[in-house]
């Protein structure tokens, strides 16, 4: 059970670092966030937003307790990174380097789980 709180605390910790860390140019609107954004086709206001409601993910995952929060941060932040890929294969073409969207899409899917079996050992403890 060690390991498994551990390990998911782990996972939690990089997922949560590399959405905050995508999630802060976009809150503060630093141009090249904006340049990205405009090539996408999205409009400069749902930068702020986009990084805002990533931010709250965030918290929402690092935070022990609230589940139900929990589920729908991870299921926010997994529709960001779908979104994110397919927003980027739809106006460039698939190009090898958007197959790195697979790690934190992994991490999400890892981190999940792994809450899930942490919640089960709780439960039965």
């Amino acid at each position: 059970m060690k390991n498994n709180k551990t390990l998911y605390w782990i996972i939690t910790g990089l997922f949560a670092a590399f959405m905050l860390f995508s999630a802060l140019p976009d809150i503060l609107t630093v141009p090249d966030a904006v340049t990205l954004m405009n090539h996408l086709g999205y409009p400069k206001y749902f930068i702020p937003f986009i990084g805002v409601a990533k931010l709250l993910g965030v918290i929402a995952i690092l935070i022990p307790g609230y589940p139900r929060i929990k589920e729908w941060a991870y299921a926010g932040l997994l529709f960001d990174l779908i979104g994110a890929t397919y927003s980027q294969i739809s106006i460039d073409g698939f190009k090898p380097q958007i197959i790195i969207m697979v790690l934190p899409i992994a991490f999400l899917v890892a981190s999940y789980f792994l809450y899930h079996k942490k919640l089960q050992t709780v439960v039965s403890a």
